[in-house]
């Protein structure tokens, strides 16, 4: 199959080395393509063919992901998001060297880093608790009890929805200082859907257990209002300027 192009996974330092073995260096599409680096003076970008009608399947993503995770592992990457791809190795050389400084700085203050990511979500029941707590929840129980019916029925379902996402958005408010105090940068993430709070810390890797171990308290301590999801270590996605290497998606 003929390539058509060059797929970017992203930007390391050019000693840093590609992941060993043969399942070490796998990249997207169907056979994977050859991982390799790119060399760009003292660094190196992180690429294989790119082969007609890549699409965002669960195979091709995980293995997007799955590489920059191991690639991290041996020292900090500069990631690209899943599915860029250059029209040719001159194109990539050419804006690794219009951003060089850029690059090597930020390579710089992502070394020995990762990305940890929060998402809270309301709690979905203690539906009494919030009856009790909320006033707006009570009162239109109270007006659905007297005057039921579909549209009393729905009123009521968004007032408890809405409820529990004050409750959850309130105790996320209290989101324990420590995890600012480990992080070296914070970064508030995009809106998710359901969620109250969605937050990425570039956290040294020496601070990994303790994160995890705060964010487990803090759960456990408001396990009646909110569900806490870590994600992470994930590749710096939320500490990098927008797509590293000009590509296309």
């Amino acid at each position: 199959m003929t390539a058509s192009g060059i797929y970017v996974y992203g930007i390391v330092r050019r000693s840093h080395p590609l992941p060993a073995g043969a399942a070490g260096a796998v990249g997207v599409g169907e056979p994977p393509a050859a991982v390799r680096l790119l060399p760009a003076d003292d660094l190196a970008v992180v690429v294989s063919a790119a082969y007609p009608g890549l699409r965002a399947r669960r195979r091709d993503l995980m293995a997007h992901q799955g590489l920059l995770m191991t690639l991290a592992e041996a020292g900090p990457v500069l990631p690209m998001r899943f599915g860029m791809v250059a029209p040719d190795e001159a194109t990539v050389l050419a804006g690794v060297a219009a951003r060089h400084g850029e690059h090597v700085a930020a390579l710089e203050r992502l070394d020995s880093r990762v990305e940890m990511n929060i998402k809270i979500t309301p709690v979905q029941d203690n539906l009494a608790a919030l009856i009790r707590e909320d006033p707006v929840v009570r009162r239109t129980r109270e007006e659905t009890r007297r005057r039921p019916g579909y549209e009393a029925s729905v009123r009521l379902g968004e007032a408890v929805a809405a409820g529990l996402r004050r409750r959850a958005a309130v105790a996320a408010a209290r989101l324990p200082a420590e995890f600012a105090g480990m992080a070296d940068e914070v970064r508030p993430g995009p809106d998710v859907e359901g969620c109250v709070l969605n937050v990425s810390f570039l956290v040294p890797r020496r601070e990994e257990g303790r994160f995890r171990g705060v964010a487990e308290r803090f759960a456990a301590d408001h396990r009646d209002r909110l569900e806490l999801r870590v994600t992470g270590p994930l590749p710096c996605y939320s500490f990098v300027a927008p797509e590293p290497v000009p590509a296309r998606a």
